[in-house]
């Protein structure tokens, strides 16, 4: 057994020793103005005869951004920390040797579109809102990272960038209900997802594992449903939850990186958290069941009971108060009706009075109450696009979405059917197809994978890049797609190291599906602009998976 360990050792140092020399011939013979930039730009123009722009002593910014806007600071944290330089801003516009210019164009379509325009004399970014020119800051960081030489020598060479992301919606999903994360390890996520253009982080909030939120009409949520192991402490990561000051904080943070915090409550299963709060919320015959967090599974709110409705109105509109996002996510996954609706006297009573004939049917009624809340305050639904359990006998789904929500299809092997009901019914559709997007995967055979109670399939990174959110299928059919979203479910994530070993380099091969079109991606040149990202992340401090497989 010992020489096989020895063997096995043996062959990590091989891949690791073959992996970091990969990386040194990536960065000493690939230099380019390219060879960093992920997710790639959709279009690149090389401008030949050209000198490099140089960065001098007299070099200024010029903006009509506010100077101490956020997105100012970006560049010069990035000139600084690339360049070892500080670089002011001033009012003078007149021309100069070395002028880098930071504006607002409102001619430009698209509140991410950025134009990135480098020559001898100028270096220029701009964009309709700060936003775009926030996408441009994170394009001119990768130009300084691949091209290392001209870098460590202060100058970049010419190229113009107009570049706009495929998919307007670019999410990726922490779960902190299973396991929490504290306030500074969710910025430090935020921080990479920036730097690779994704808009939206998805906060999973509610589960049987834990209420992570602070509803201040409803205090027991977080005094009971945070706590999965009271004799444990109150800092994650079986226990504690966001405090609504804590949440605004983090949405300016976010928000200052371009990126959107959406949450998610999910409802009506995945709720033992709620129940062991307030049992009375659950069906007649569970009551008074004992609702362990952690540990219990499989209840439902009650369909038929109007202190349901009542409470969540309140969350909602808490929720809604809070998060400056127009949309909430309502789950509506994964609901064990059988063993609470079909059991549950008042639900009986409630399909009688409606001539329903199949308990799943009250999920018209439960939603149909729930989202009359949502619309109240201000806000879209989000749910996610569930068809297995919605199967009728003679083999039709069951499609009884409203037509504001906008649906995720998550299933293995449905999507193709998820694509084509919510396209003949009008609900805009967002990609998380577990085969391609699910984070929580394991990412190569033994290479340790995360227990689940569910089981996993291998989700390998160059499975995740293979994803194409349009299925390929022509423009029409896939018109109604929003994005992509990469999801994390965290029951085997305890901790910040784990969650970005999970993400990362994954996280960069979707970050690449939502932003470029199938036409400029490719698997060989992904790879090569891959490396120089890894050493940054990694010197950063971020935990990521070296893909020794790609390596070899």
């Amino acid at each position: 057994m010992e020489h096989l360990n020895i063997g096995r050792r043996m062959n990590i140092k091989f891949f690791i020793v073959a992996f970091l020399s990969q990386l040194v011939v990536t960065q000493v013979w690939g230099q380019a103005n390219t060879s960093a930039l992920l997710p790639l730009p959709n279009h690149i123009e090389h401008i030949k005869g050209s000198k490099n722009f140089t960065l001098t002593p007299q070099t200024t910014i010029q903006t009509n951004l506010p100077e101490q806007s956020f997105v100012v600071g970006e560049l010069q944290r990035i000139l600084k920390e690339k360049m070892d330089q500080v670089v002011p801003v001033t009012d003078d516009t007149a021309d100069g040797n070395s002028v880098i210019e930071l504006y607002t164009d409102t001619s430009l379509e698209g509140k991410e579109h950025y134009i990135l325009d480098i020559s001898a004399n100028r270096l220029t970014i701009k964009g309709a809102t700060p936003n775009a020119i926030f996408c441009g800051l994170q394009t001119l960081d990768q130009l300084l990272l691949g091209d290392v030489c001209h870098t460590a020598n202060k100058q970049i060479a010419p190229i113009r960038i107009d570049d706009a992301p495929r998919y307007d919606y670019r999410a990726l999903m922490l779960d902190p209900a299973r396991h929490f994360l504290p306030i500074e390890d969710i910025k430090f996520y935020i921080d990479q997802m920036a730097r690779y253009k994704y808009n939206v982080l998805q906060l999973h909030l509610t589960d049987d594992q834990g209420w992570r939120i602070e509803i201040k009409a409803h205090p027991k949520l977080t005094e009971v449903g945070a706590f999965r192991n009271p004799q444990a402490g109150a800092n994650g990561p079986d226990n504690g939850f966001y405090t609504q000051e804590q949440l605004k904080d983090l949405i300016c943070y976010a928000a200052d990186r371009n990126i959107e915090i959406v949450p998610e409550l999910d409802i009506p299963g995945h709720t033992v958290a709620v129940l062991a709060a307030y049992p009375e919320l659950g069906c007649t015959h569970t009551d008074t069941l004992p609702k362990l967090i952690g540990t219990t599974t499989e209840l439902m709110l009650c369909a038929n009971n109007e202190k349901v409705y009542a409470v969540y109105d309140d969350i909602i509109k808490e929720v809604a108060a809070l998060f400056p996002s127009n949309r909430i996510h309502l789950g509506g996954d994964e609901s064990v009706i059988e063993k609470n609706w079909n059991q549950c006297e008042r639900c009986q009573a409630l399909m009688k009075q409606l001539g329903y004939t199949e308990a799943s049917q009250l999920m018209n009624y439960f939603f149909g109450k729930v989202l009359a809340s949502v619309r109240q305050y201000g806000k879209q639904p989000i749910l996610w696009c569930e068809l297995d359990n919605i199967r009728m006998p003679a083999h039709e789904y069951l499609f009884d979405y409203p037509k504001d929500a906008t649906l995720v299809t998550w299933r293995s092997g449905l999507t193709p059917k998820c694509i084509e009901l919510t396209a003949k019914h009008g609900n805009p559709l967002i990609m998380a197809p577990g085969e391609y997007a699910y984070l929580d995967y394991p990412q190569w055979e033994g290479d340790l994978p995360e227990f689940n109670n569910w089981g996993m399939p291998i989700t390998s990174l160059e499975t995740c890049y293979q994803f194409d959110p349009g299925y390929g299928l022509p423009a029409a059919q896939q018109a109604h797609i929003l994005g992509i979203s990469g999801t994390l479910w965290g029951e085997a994530i305890k901790n910040i190291n784990r969650v970005t070993y999970m993400t990362y380099p994954r996280g960069l091969a979707l970050a690449e599906a939502g932003w470029t079109q199938m036409e400029y991606r490719n698997w060989d040149s992904f790879k090569e602009r891959m490396y120089p990202n890894l050493t940054y992340l990694m010197k950063r401090g971020v935990s990521i998976r070296v893909p020794f497989e790609i390596a070899r």
